[in-house]
């Protein structure tokens, strides 16, 4: 087998290895690092065991991974942790996992007897693995960061979604919270923007069904944005939607860093009347988007991207913690 070169960044030895989880991200941060993917064989095993070949010199490198641990999330999971392995045993000088959305975050407490806590689970597997350092992006729990007894990076969508929010100068607009959970997230946006903040009033029925109450600021006539961390049923956020749109907004976004869209997420989206559904790349493109959906996918592989050239420079990434 032939040998490639190893890929510098600034002079230092770097590889980025992509898992299946998400390429085309991957890709993406590769090209603004300026660097070629690490090469990498990922097969299955008949009995549908992870197969994992690195087919790069990897001794004495930084290396990055960049897997979204996204549906089906255990098998993502499992590709990273064996990735990782492989990684160690090869030598790597250091191993950085780049996990854009973090799976089994919701599971961060005990919110009723004999439950785990899987966020933690996660956060130790990581950390047995080898893996060095971690870098998430918009955790659905900020105190997850504590789970974690490696160098872990968080990392916020706030700045490319501002901006393409920016780019659309919306009139009269007021940045809505889904829930009283999400309040500190509206609140970031509504004081970058300039705008004013409303919240609703949600109670939880299921893990995908919600009932909203009041809706407590002024938004009649108003261009509406509904912020979350993340849309999964769209229980929550379709709720959110209806009940902006009951008590009079003039447009209604809908949007969050994670779009996993399962279930009937767009059919509930669309009948809730959203205006525009604005996500970002965290994880894979959806196969089956209706046409009729106003779907905005915004990327974050350049914030990725410079966040992994300041880790590897030993450079301050606080800058981009906005």
């Amino acid at each position: 087998m032939g040998h490639t070169r190893v890929y510098n960044y600034d002079g230092n030895p770097v590889r980025v290895f992509i898992g299946n989880a998400h390429r085309e991200l991957g890709y993406a941060v590769c090209r603004r690092l300026g660097v070629a993917p690490g090469r990498i064989d990922i097969q299955r095993f008949p009995d549908t065991e992870t197969k994992i070949r690195i087919l790069d010199d990897v001794r004495g490198i930084d290396a990055f991974i960049v897997q979204p641990t996204s549906p089906p999330v255990n098998e993502n999971l499992m590709e990273l942790l064996i990735i990782v392995d492989a990684l160690r045993r090869a030598s790597a000088h250091s191993i950085t996992a780049v996990i854009p959305y973090f799976g089994y975050a919701r599971q961060d407490r005990k919110h009723e007897g004999r439950v785990p806590i899987t966020a933690k689970l996660v956060a130790n597997l990581l950390a047995a693995s080898g893996v060095n350092r971690v870098l998430c992006l918009d955790l659905h729990a900020a105190q997850i960061q504590g789970f974690f007894d490696i160098p872990m990076d968080h990392l916020f969508s706030t700045p490319v979604l501002i901006d393409y929010l920016t780019s659309i100068k919306l009139d009269k607009c007021v940045v809505m919270s889904p829930d009283v959970g999400s309040i500190k997230m509206a609140d970031r946006y509504a004081r970058r923007i300039g705008c004013g903040i409303a919240v609703t009033e949600k109670r939880r029925l299921s893990d995908e069904d919600v009932e909203t109450g009041y809706v407590i600021g002024e938004i009649a006539d108003r261009d509406v944005v509904i912020v979350d961390d993340m849309i999964t049923s769209a229980g929550s956020m379709a709720a959110a939607v209806k009940a902006a749109r009951d008590s009079g907004a003039r447009t209604i976004r809908a949007m969050a860093t994670h779009g996993l869209f399962v279930s009937n997420a767009f059919e509930r989206l669309l009948e809730a009347g959203a205006t525009e559904v604005i996500v970002t790349d965290t994880v894979p493109p959806q196969a089956c988007v209706p046409p009729e959906l106003n779907l905005t996918v915004i990327s974050v592989a350049d914030l990725l991207g410079d966040a992994i050239g300041r880790i590897h420079r030993n450079k301050s990434i606080s800058l981009l913690f906005v």
